[in-house]
C-alpha cells in the first residue's frame, strides 16, 4: 500500500488508504509524487478550510450562551478538565490501538461509519440552520414543532430529551442526510470535508474554555500529547492507517490531474482546527467584555493561527517528513496575544477574564449579538 506523508494532522501522520491502482504501483515499487501545483493547490485549500470555521464559529460563540435552546448551550470547559483532557486523549487513541490490534478493522470502521454518520447529519445541519433562515422566503410557512421525551409520571415525571425545531430545520435536516448518504456509500471527500467542516464549526462555536489559563493549560497539554504520540511511537500512525472517519480535512494532490476522482490526500486534523480555534473564539469574546469597539486579541491570534500553519508546511517541506501541526500552532496562538497583551498593558485583565461572570452580563451579550450582526452584514 503506498502512502502519502501529511504535515498537518495531530492524530497521523498518513493518509488513509489509497485505491487499487495506487496498491498495485506500490507493489511496483513506484510512488506518487505530487506536483509543485497540485501541492501548491492542496495545501491552499486546507489552510482556507482550516479558517473558516474558526473564523465562523468564533463569531456564532459570541451569542450562543444567548440561546434558550439546551441543545444549543455552550460547554464550558475548566481548568481540571483541560489538564485531564491530554490524559483521556491519549487512552482513548491507546484504546482504538489495541481494538484495531485484536478485532477486525472492517468491523470496527462500520460501527464507526454509523456513528459519525448520525453525529455529521446533525452537526451539518445546525452548521446550515442559519444560513437556511436567510435563504428560505420569510412568507413560507414556518411550522414548530417539539420533540419531548419523558421519564415517570406525575411528580416524578423528568424530561430526557427536549428538542423543539422547525421546518427550516426539517429542510436542513434532508439535505445534511443526503449528505450522510453520500459519505456512507462512498466515502468520497467532498462528503468528508462538509461533515468535517461541520463538526470543527460546532466544536468552536460550542465549546467555551472559561479562562485565558485554562486554555494555556489545554493547548500545553495537547502539545506535550502531539509531539510524544507522533514522535514517540507508532500508536498515532496505527490508528491513522486504520480509522476512517470524517474526524479530519482532506484535499488532493494530484486534482488537476484526476478532477473529482483524485485520492492522494494532504490532509489537517479536526483537532488542529479546534483546539486552537476556542482558544481563539475566548480571545473573542475577551475583546467583547472589554468593550473598545476593536477586536485586536482575536485578529493577533488569527494571524497567528495562520502563521504557525504556514510554518508547518514550509518545516515539512524542508524536512521532507510529516509534522505535528499543534506543535507550530501552539506557541504562535499563545504566544502572540499574550505579546501584544503586554505591549498595550492589559496581560493581567486578559488572565483575569473569566467566561461565566461576562456571559452573564445581558447588556454585554446584546452588545455582542449587534457585533455579530453587523460583522455579517460587511461579509
Amino acid at each position: 500500500m503506498a502512502e502519502v506523508e501529511s504535515p498537518l494532522i495531530p492524530d497521523s501522520t498518513i493518509n488513509a488508504t489509497l485505491n487499487d491502482t495506487e496498491a498495485a504501483a506500490a507493489a511496483a515499487g513506484t510512488k506518487f509524487v505530487a506536483t509543485p501545483e497540485g501541492s501548491a493547490v492542496a495545501y491552499g485549500s486546507l489552510v482556507v478550510m482550516a479558517l473558516l470555521p474558526i473564523f465562523f464559529g468564533a463569531l456564532r460563540s459570541v451569542s450562543c450562551a444567548k440561546s434558550k435552546n439546551s441543545s444549543d448551550m455552550p460547554e464550558t470547559i475548566t481548568s481540571r478538565d483541560a489538564a485531564r483532557f491530554p490524559i483521556i486523549a491519549s487512552c482513548t487513541l491507546f484504546g482504538l490501538y489495541l481494538f484495531f490490534k485484536i478485532f477486525s478493522q472492517e468491523y470496527i470502521n462500520l460501527l464507526l461509519s454509523m456513528y459519525f454518520f448520525i453525529l455529521g447529519i446533525l452537526a451539518l445541519s445546525h452548521t446550515l440552520s442559519p444560513a437556511m433562515n436567510k435563504v428560505i422566503p420569510a412568507n413560507l410557512p414556518n411550522k414548530q414543532y417539539q420533540l419531548l421525551f419523558t421519564q415517570g409520571t406525575g411528580e416524578t415525571k423528568e424530561e430526557i430529551v427536549n428538542y423543539e425545531f422547525d421546518t427550516k430545520d426539517l429542510v436542513c435536516l434532508a439535505f445534511s442526510s443526503v449528505v450522510g448518504v453520500w459519505y456512507l456509500l462512498k466515502k468520497h471527500w467532498i462528503a468528508n470535508n462538509l461533515f468535517g467542516l461541520a463538526f470543527a464549526l460546532n466544536g468552536v462555536e460550542l465549546l467555551h474554555l472559561n479562562n485565558v489559563s485554562t486554555g494555556c493549560i489545554l493547548l500545553g497539554g495537547l502539545f506535550i500529547y502531539d509531539v510524544f504520540w507522533v514522535f514517540g511511537t507508532n500508536v498515532m500512525v496505527t490508528v491513522a492507517k486504520s480509522f476512517e472517519a470524517p474526524i479530519k480535512l482532506v484535499f488532493p494532490q494530484d486534482l488537476l490531474e484526476k478532477g473529482l476522482a483524485a485520492d492522494n490526500f494532504a490532509m489537517l486534523g479536526l483537532g488542529d482546527i479546534v483546539i486552537p480555534g476556542i482558544f481563539i473564539a475566548l480571545l473573542l469574546r475577551f475583546d467583547v467584555s472589554l468593550k473598545k469597539n476593536s477586536r485586536t486579541y482575536f485578529y493577533t491570534s488569527f494571524f497567528a493561527y495562520v502563521f504557525g500553519l504556514g510554518l508547518t508546511i514550509y518545516v515539512m517541506h524542508t524536512f521532507k517528513h510529516a509534522q505535528p501541526a499543534l506543535l507550530y500552532l501552539v506557541p504562535a496562538c499563545i504566544g502572540f496575544p499574550v505579546v501584544v497583551a503586554l505591549l498595550k498593558g492589559e496581560l493581567t485583565e486578559m488572565f483575569r477574564y473569566e467566561e461565566k461572570t461576562a456571559l452573564c452580563d445581558k447588556e454585554l451579550l446584546d452588545e455582542a449579538t449587534d457585533d455579530l450582526k453587523e460583522s455579517k452584514k460587511e461579509q
